[in-house]
Parts: structure tokens; sequence; C-alpha cells
């Protein structure tokens, strides 16, 4: 088994040891920056239950929204698929850019130019300071995979984390059918 290190565009796979890490539990993060200073990236499959235009109200778009991480959950992040539209737009790896500008994406999502496969919002974002992702890494907090997915925006939220799970194999497919309350086996 190949074992990644952590670099921007790869992905974070909560550890089934961290079930009682409210923040991360079952969680996939999309690493969008990786550097000697800081890591920071969005939780993939954790849907909250607003869509865009509740946090946003001049914006006519039912597309949900997630919650990125425990850091900064007051303000909003996207990541999206479409920096030809959107300038300003910061690559991340495998055809996802972060942010751009926002003035012109209210008028994308106001004219339903964009559809829900092209971009992802956040409230919030996860991030790590000076080597600390890499000493949750070496705590076995996380496994890094590589984002092998042609859209990781169109991710089925409820399965992500078995999938990759099952992807992974050995003791990965024993944890992917627990249940959410262990304490529920």
């Amino acid at each position: 088994m190949v074992a990644f290190k952590p670099e921007k565009g790869r992905l974070l796979i909560a550890e089934p040891a961290i079930l009682n890490d409210s923040s991360f539990k079952r969680t996939i993060v999309l690493l969008t920056e990786h550097n000697e200073k800081s890591s920071v990236g969005f939780i993939l499959n954790r849907p909250l239950d607003h869509v865009l235009s509740d946090l946003v109200p001049e914006i006519d778009c039912d597309f949900t929204v997630y919650q990125g991480g425990p850091v900064e959950q007051d303000n909003l992040y996207f990541i999206h698929k479409v920096p030809h539209l959107l300038p300003d737009s910061i690559e991340v790896a495998n055809g996802i850019y972060w942010g751009g500008n926002f003035d012109l994406l209210k008028e994308l999502l106001n004219s339903k130019q964009l559809k829900a496969g092209d971009i992802r919002f956040f409230l919030g974002y996860s991030g790590w300071g000076t080597n600390q992702l890499e000493e949750e890494l070496l705590m076995s907090s996380w496994f890094i995979a590589e984002n092998d997915y042609e859209n990781i925006l169109t991710t089925n939220d409820q399965n992500f984390w078995k999938d990759k799970l099952l992807q992974r194999g050995g003791k990965y497919k024993i944890w992917a059918n627990a249940p959410s309350d262990i304490q529920m086996n």
C-alpha cells in the first residue's frame, strides 16, 4: 500500500480511530493548500441544512452549503470547476479551483449559468498549523488518498467515506459498514 504525503489536491480520509472527534468523524477533506507553515482544506461530505440563498439572500440559488471545517464557520468559501468563468481563482489540482471573483459569481448564479456539479460552497474550513497535520498523520488520525474522481463535486455525500474505506481494503472493510454510533452495534 502506497503511503501518500499531504499535498494540495489530495484527500484526507478520517481514520476510524477518530470516531469520537465530532469535528472530523467520518469526513473526507480536500486539501486546497499545504506548505511548511500550514494546511487548509474543506470537508466534502458534511452537507448542512442550508442552501446558498439562506445565507446570501441576494443570490437566488438553492445549492447545498457544506460544513467546511471548524475554523471561521461564519465565512463562506467555495471550490469549483469553472475558472474560465471566475477570474482570480486559485488552482488546487485535478481541475478544481478555489475562490474567484465573488461579484461575478453572484451574477452567474442568479442567471442560472452554473449547475451544482460546477461548484460547492462551505461554511468554515479545516486548518492546521506548522507540523500539526503531519503529527495527526503519525497518530493515525488520517490517511491520504489521491483525488481520482472525474468530478469530486458530484460525489455521494452519504457513501463517500464508506467507499474510500472499502477502496482502501484490509481492516478498513470492517469499519466501512460500522454504524455511525458505534454503541448501536
